[in-house]
């Protein structure tokens, strides 16, 4: 019994085989006899691949095409050709053979490799050639001289990093093809040149360079790769861009941190102006692509006062953008614990106290108002300092109450009148009491005030058009008039 046992462990192998990239003509020499050994159950990953085929056409074969026909999942897929072949050994030796290297892409080899050892069934391995040696061949590049990345089209990264040579493989369909154009196209242009790899090594493979935009109109299939050449775009296209204007421009290279400080207001405020138009459900309900549009040029302003500033801080030897982006991903993890850890929260109100908690342990805090800075605009610094209290429950419940502590410093305010300095101590008191209204209404009060002081300068700029048209120095009319106009300029934005 146990010799018997030995024996069927022995039989119980599995040799899983890469076909090459084309015809049996690439098949390695040492594979052929395990492929063409009539013992042997030999289990094809598919037959849509030439030397697939004409091992097919000599041999019985088993293939596992109706696996693509009936499951959706690609992981239930291999994970059903994994539980195939494994099965299959109860026969004896098993041949797992896949297009093109058995180490290239073939996502169900390693599955089978680890359920095969789990089981003590021996496993051989003969790559074989992939279809990347010869693309490689076929674009002139080196893939570790002048370094490269494998994408697979089905799971492209966002964002998509283009600054070394790249193969974007499994673009097995046209739609595919359409979609890799897409998302291609959002960061080169059109018109930039790409090569499309089809059949790589048959008679009658396609090796064909063609514009990006045309990529969506090609009929891909299985065997099809596209090779995009290395291109500075997207945000490392704007890192590279930024170091060379810094080394090359005679107004980057004065610049310091100091002298960018204005710009970098600037482009927040007007960052703040272009979001302050998109619809207040914005990203949901309607699209306004005209005010997206404004936020995208803005968003872009900004990020480059970023980048410059990381530039500026590489070029002292502190620190670069990698760091900057790594420093504050770190930071979003340990603050949300609930999220990367096994902290549990019931709401926002919670996630929000448990932020300003971790936030006070690693600033060394003695107060909650500790580091709200002193350089902030009234309104923010107001909200800011809310904010802090709100987490530790000091605050009211109800925006009626805050209405009601309103109109009492209101009338703080007209007691205090005359008196300069009392004045000036209660309008600070309603200003903050406002704030703390708009907070409780879910209104961001510096975009509601920045609302206002628009409508006020649209009708004041109708009120001169008026005047004009009657040749009348707004100077020189009377309080009522200028009233009357005002009501007038009203009612017509109305």
């Amino acid at each position: 019994m146990g010799f018997f046992l030995l024996h069927r462990l022995r039989d119980m192998t599995i040799t899983i085989v890469g076909l090459g990239p084309a015809g049996a003509n690439h098949i390695d020499r040492e594979a052929l006899p395990q492929l063409m050994a009539g013992e042997a159950t030999v289990v094809l990953r598919t037959l849509e691949h030439p030397a697939a085929a004409a091992i097919a056409a000599q041999r019985k074969v088993e293939a596992c095409d109706d696996l693509y026909d009936t499951l959706t999942s690609f992981d239930d897929i291999y994970a059903a050709i994994a539980d195939r072949v494994i099965s299959a050994t109860a026969d004896g030796p098993v041949v797992y053979a896949v297009p093109g290297s058995a180490a290239v892409g073939e996502r169900a080899v390693p599955m089978i490799i680890s359920r095969a050892k789990d089981a003590g069934i021996p496993v051989e391995v003969i790559p074989g050639t992939s279809f990347l040696d010869l693309g490689y061949l076929a674009v002139g590049v080196d893939p570790i001289a002048d370094g490269t990345q494998i994408l697979d089209a089905r799971d492209l990264p966002d964002p998509l990093p283009l600054h070394v040579p790249t193969f974007i493989t499994q673009v097995d369909s046209p739609l595919r093809a359409s979609d890799v154009s897409l998302a291609l196209t959002r960061t080169i242009a059109p018109d930039t040149p790409v090569v499309v790899l089809d059949r790589l090594g048959s008679d009658d493979e396609v090796i064909d360079e063609i514009p990006v935009s045309e990529l969506a109109r090609y009929a891909a299939g299985p065997r099809t790769t596209v090779f995009v050449p290395a291109t500075m775009s997207g945000i490392l296209g704007l890192i590279v861009t930024n170091r060379i204007l810094r080394e090359e421009c005679p107004w980057d290279r004065k610049q310091t941190h100091h002298t960018l400080l204005t710009h970098l207001v600037e482009e927040a405020y007007e960052t703040a102006d272009a979001i302050a138009q998109l619809p207040r459900e914005a990203p949901g309900g309607d699209i306004d692509y005209g005010a997206y549009a404004e936020v995208e040029e803005e968003l872009g302003d900004l990020l480059l006062q970023v980048v410059f500033h990381a530039t500026l801080a590489s070029e002292a030897g502190v620190f670069d953008i990698d760091e900057v982006a790594e420093q504050i991903r770190r930071k979003l993890v340990e603050r949300h614990p609930h999220v990367f850890g096994d902290v549990s929260v019931e709401g926002v109100e919670e996630v929000l106290a448990n932020w300003e908690e971790i936030k006070a342990v690693e600033k060394n805090r003695d107060s909650l108002m500790d580091d709200i800075p002193s350089g902030m605009t009234g309104i923010a610094r107001a909200m800011k300092a809310q904010k802090r209290a709100r987490s530790i429950g000091f605050d009211w419940e109800h925006a009626e109450e805050v209405i009601e502590v309103l109109r009492g410093e209101i009338d703080e305010l007209i007691e205090a009148r005359p008196d300069a300095a009392a004045t000036a101590e209660e309008l600070g008191d309603v200003l903050f009491t406002a704030v703390n209204l708009a907070r409780h209404v879910g209104v961001d009060p510096e975009i509601a005030l920045r609302g206002s002081v628009d409508t006020f300068i649209e009708r004041f700029r109708l009120m001169e058009s008026a005047f004009q048209a009657r040749s009348i120095s707004m100077r020189d009319a009377s309080r009522q008039d200028l009233e009357a106009a005002w009501i007038e300029a009203k009612s017509a934005l109305r």
